[in-house]
């Protein structure tokens, strides 16, 4: 597909390296045969085996299996005189089916030898990003497309330096490759690939616990729903996914079909309904459990007359599974759609006669499977341990923690690769530094700007106990250490260009300077009226008083030293803008909450109190 000027504005300036072509949450994977010595007749044949393979193989894994939203395919496809297999799936909130068809697709390439896959998925090369932790310095995003392949089941890529043999690989000035280009490497130089088995490993990761995962990821539940429906479900499972997207998805339009008050206006009716077990795919039944739903009308006679404690929740969930097929079907947007012609003529066949739905007895001999759904219980303190990187992982039970064992597993590892990014002290601002030799410019007044801009840069450390005392200081409270004149490591910027040093005070009396300049910059600043110290406005307009912050303040810290009142002053300013921020996050994570959690406080949310005044500031028990 040809690229032009337009693909891409999303930096405003006419770049447009990254068209975005791939629609969102889906995953797009082609599988090629590289061989010089075929003829075009000869490449068709192969990929058909390995189309014919890659269907037999896909009907082992997953005969029960139940895609949230497409399966994978694959198609025989002819583009720019190339023969290939290619195949877009989409896979909606569920990120597994991603990853289960990278699975099978890397277990198609250990059969065939021949074959070699490329996948992405909107974002870009995902694979990368899953490895983004063991990726060599000079494979950024900017120039992987094309490089990354799957080849007899290893995770191989193309590198940026031109091999030495004469097959020159063809790239831009910039690194980056086209489609040609990389079919051409492969062609010519596949000695000269790249096999790193830290990338391959990250980049795998998620793959380690298949096949397993393809029936850990689906969940039996019992419920009551319409004997129509349980016909239908009972002849494929599979239909539920479609019915579950269409509740979750819903809108007032969507709904008009079941505000009628006629039991015979709608196909699922609750006049007649039987208790079976319904398979899920665990993104479907969680986002079927968690929506508010207030019942059709036809439903609420149906609930009001079964008011058992236990059968509530069974009645709840079949009422939202029958409303979402009666919102399918009733879609005008979605009759094109293959589960709903199928539907519709399974509705046909029962109404001329053709089929019959199933009695009582014919239903008791149905399977019934019922799983437990602790993995939907989360533990909010183990949560955020998690997150600390605290959680005890020797002492926890399978039924410890959060969620389930796999999300424990991911967040554990996610923490654990940001805590590593935090303290790697050769990372850059872009997170790591890197050295794109196909960058450079032959031009000397380019390459000597460059480094005069190099030398300009500055080198900073940074302390987050010594900020962490500063910030205290600023909004008046006192120091939490009791050693704070004894830190040994301080801010330091030296300029790079002033000959290169670069020295680090470690000494008690450097921080004390340092303190003192900051306080005469703080003073010159008041003095100028800078900081408008001492409004009252700023806190009116958030629904505070002064008076009250300041007593909340006062009274929060009964652990601290002593402190003489006449040198505590607040920075109503900085308090002001730091509630606003906190405000702005909405109840979410945010860098203010994240700063103040890091200092032991903890802001209230901005939520009804009944009436009672809020709190200013909160501090942790034990801060």
């Amino acid at each position: 597909m040809e690229r032009s000027e337009g693909d891409f504005k999303a930096f405003g300036g006419g770049f447009n390296r990254f068209p975005k072509i791939i629609p969102e949450d889906c995953v797009a994977y082609t599988i090629y045969i590289i061989d010089a010595k075929l003829s075009d007749f000869q490449v068709q044949e192969q990929l058909r085996q390995v189309q014919k393979a890659g269907i037999k193989l896909t009907n082992e894994l997953l005969k029960d299996f139940i895609w949230q939203r497409e399966r994978i395919h694959f198609d025989l496809v002819r583009e720019k005189g190339r023969r290939c297999l290619r195949g877009r799936t989409n896979f909606g909130d569920s990120v597994e089916d991603e990853w289960l068809i990278v699975y099978i697709l890397r277990e198609l390439s250990k059969t065939f030898a021949q074959i070699w896959v490329t996948i992405v998925d909107s974002d870009g090369q995902f694979l990368l990003i899953e490895a983004a932790n063991a990726l060599p310095i000079w494979l950024n995003p900017e120039i992987a497309d094309f490089r990354v392949w799957i080849n007899s089941g290893k995770l191989l890529i193309i590198p940026i330096n031109r091999p030495e043999n004469g097959t020159a690989q063809k790239e831009s000035r910039a690194g980056v490759l086209t489609l040609d280009d990389a079919l051409t490497f492969l062609q010519e130089n596949q000695v000269g690939l790249l096999h790193l088995p830290a990338v391959e490993s990250e980049a795998f990761y998620r793959l380690q616990k298949y096949p397993k995962q393809i029936s850990d990821s689906l969940h039996h539940a019992r419920i009551f729903i319409p004997r129509k429906l349980a016909f239908i479900l009972h002849h494929d499972p599979s239909y539920i996914s479609a019915a579950v997207e269409a509740f979750y998805l819903r809108d007032p339009i969507a709904m008009r079909p079941l505000q009628t008050c006629d039991p015979k206006g709608l196909n699922f009716a609750s006049t007649d309904c039987v208790n079976v077990s319904i398979k899920f795919t665990k993104t479907g039944y969680a986002q079927l459990k968690s929506q508010s739903f207030e019942p059709a009308p036809v439903w609420k006679e149906f609930q009001a007359t079964n008011r058992d404690p236990e059968l509530h929740e069974l009645i709840n969930m079949g009422m939202k599974v029958a409303c979402g097929f009666e919102m399918l079907i009733s879609d005008s947007q979605s009759q094109d759609k293959k589960v709903v012609r199928e539907i519709k003529l399974l509705l046909e066949d029962l109404e001329i006669g053709e089929d019959r739905l199933p009695s009582d007895a014919e239903i008791s001999r149905w399977q019934m499977i019922v799983d437990d759904e602790s993995w939907l219980d989360i533990d909010f303190h183990a949560f955020e341990k998690e997150l600390a990187g605290k959680a005890d992982v020797e002492k926890k039970d399978d039924k410890g923690g959060f969620g389930d064992r796999d999300a424990q597993e991911h967040l554990r590892k996610m923490v654990t690769r940001f805590q590593s990014f935090l303290n790697d002290d050769a990372a850059g601002t872009e997170g790591a530094e890197y050295v794109d030799d196909m960058d450079n410019d032959d031009d000397e007044s380019s390459t000597s700007s460059e480094d005069t801009e190099a030398n300009d840069e500055k080198e900073i450390n940074f302390n987050e106990d010594h900020f962490t005392q500063m910030m205290r200081e600023m909004l008046g409270m006192a120091s939490t250490s009791a050693n704070a004149g004894d830190n040994k490591h301080i801010v330091n910027v030296s300029s790079a260009g002033s000959g290169g040093i670069s020295r680090v005070r470690t000494e008690g009396d450097d921080e004390e300077e340092v303190l003192q300049n900051m306080h005469e910059m703080e003073k010159e600043l008041r003095e100028a009226g800078a900081l408008e110290l001492g409004s009252k406005q700023p806190f009116e307009t958030l629904g505070l008083q002064q008076d009250d912050v300041k007593e909340e303040f006062d009274a929060r810290a009964p652990e601290e030293p002593d402190v003489d009142d006449e040198d505590v002053e607040i920075d109503f300013n900085l308090a002001k803008n730091l509630l606003e921020s906190f405000k702005a996050q909405g109840g979410m994570a945010g860098p203010t909450g994240n700063l103040m959690g890091l200092m032991g406080l903890r802001l209230p949310r901005d939520e009804d109190r009944g009436g009672s005044k809020a709190t200013a500031l909160e501090r942790p028990s034990g801060g």
